[in-house]
């Protein structure tokens, strides 16, 4: 489970910035909504966080801080050698616009806490770290850093760290990460945190969801299906069933032989989802794109959250309302908060959102809520609720809206003007 996840230098992110899943003392749905950590080194950990701010107040770049990091961690190892990287930095001013951006996860993987973080320009890498608390004291893995000067990078590595260092680190090129070229040398110490930022963390950004591809290869699945109807009928969305409809699909693709261009075209089967509808008089057969906006979001997102709370994963979605009844949300976050049968891992759902219903909804303890605005600098900032020290069975959403915690847009009037516009 993620402990905290750090960044600096980053869109509109300037300074450091820090999301924090560590639970407070407060008892308040202890029971639901949080999770002993396993380790001595970490406290109780959050099942949810809820993010909110008003438009363009960082909300996207954090979660757009997670994703490229994961993004980095995952491809690096297989970047062509001098291949420069994206670099985002705050470009509101000119110390933070030349300066390397900084990423950090902790996390918590089988009763041990790991610390791993690097930064990173448009060059390459320039720090790179990872620390290991298997009791609460700290155990330095490895140690990067890069000399602009003579243009080479030092390592430092610690005993707990075993395998072929010296290989690990002659074959990582300037624009790749230790962790990343180490991983894809199966290196059995650093491989469960690869495969944890790579594969444990599903982070779904702005103006994404998951493609429906998931979900469609469950109804094929007899296992998987009824899980995925189990699903759907608990969000109360009127399926009474589901099939798959296999349509050929045409792809246009072009080719430079002998420096012309040459075009075909190829074909294939694709499955997609069919939808059974029952009624008093009958029943009717909807394509995936005949229904809902809301219909289609849910669809997608059902296979990846019902593996995630099978499998423990931490999920992180920005504007995870977007066209979701408030119930449904409810009934998504509800899931996480679900104590999870013995012997499986507790699963972790982070999200940005508008709904103000949520907080008086009674589903969240005050530590689950964080406020993300931007100063007058332009740059976010990202407090926790509790910094207000709200009293408890306050109207959260109330005083939210009466900006009684900041994290509200500052609307002015408008006056369209007397003339006409348009023809």
């Amino acid at each position: 489970m993620l402990v905290e996840f750090r960044v600096r230098n980053f869109r509109s992110i300037r300074g450091d910035l820090c999301l924090s899943m560590a639970a407070s003392a407060d008892q308040e749905k202890r029971d639901a909504n949080t999770v002993p950590s396993g380790t001595a080194s970490a406290p109780d950990l959050l099942r949810s966080a809820a993010i909110y701010g008003p438009n363009a107040s960082g909300k996207s770049a954090l979660v757009g801080a997670m994703q490229y990091a994961q993004s980095f961690v995952a491809t690096s190892a297989a970047l062509m050698p001098g291949q420069p990287l994206n670099h985002f930095p705050f470009k509101l001013d000119t110390s933070s616009a030349s300066a390397p951006s900084e990423f950090e996860f902790t996390f918590v993987l089988d009763g041990t806490r790991y610390q791993y973080g690097f930064a990173a320009d448009s060059a390459g890498v320039t720090e790179e770290w990872l620390l290991v608390y298997k009791t609460h004291k700290s155990q330095v893995w490895f140690e990067r850093a890069y000399d602009a000067t003579s243009k080479v990078a030092t390592y430092k590595f610690g005993a707990s760290l075993t395998g072929k260092k010296k290989v690990w680190q002659d074959a990582t090129r300037r624009n790749a990460l230790f962790l990343s070229t180490s991983a894809q040398l199966n290196s059995e110490s650093l491989l469960p945190v690869y495969k944890w930022i790579v594969q444990d963390l599903l982070v779904i950004g702005a103006n994404m969801q998951p493609t429906p591809d998931q979900s469609t290869a469950w109804i094929t699945n007899d296992v998987a299906k009824p899980m995925l109807l189990n699903f759907l009928a608990s969000a109360d969305l009127g399926i009474s069933d589901l099939s798959v409809q296999t349509r050929k699909q045409h792809r246009f693709n072009v080719e430079i032989r002998n420096d012309r261009p040459e075009h075909a075209v190829s074909e294939s089967e694709v499955q997609f989802p069919v939808f059974v509808h029952k009624g008093p008089n009958g029943q009717a057969l909807l394509q995936y794109e005949e229904e809902s906006t809301g219909t289609q979001r849910l669809f997608s997102f059902a296979a990846p959250v019902v593996e995630a709370l099978q499998t423990g994963r931490t999920v992180v979605v920005d504007e995870l309302d977007g066209s979701l009844h408030t119930q449904i949300v409810q009934f998504l976050i509800g899931l996480f908060h679900h104590r999870p049968p013995e012997g499986r891992r507790a699963a972790q759902l982070i999200f940005t959102t508008h709904d103000t219903a949520l907080l008086d909804a009674g589903i969240f303890r005050r530590d689950q809520i964080w406020l993300m605005e931007k100063g007058r600098d332009q740059a976010s900032t990202l407090v926790p609720l509790t910094d207000f020290s709200p009293r408890k069975n306050e109207a959260l959403g109330r005083g939210y809206l009466q900006g009684r915690y900041g994290a509200l847009p500052l609307t002015s009037e408008f006056v369209a003007g007397d003339e006409r516009l348009g023809a």
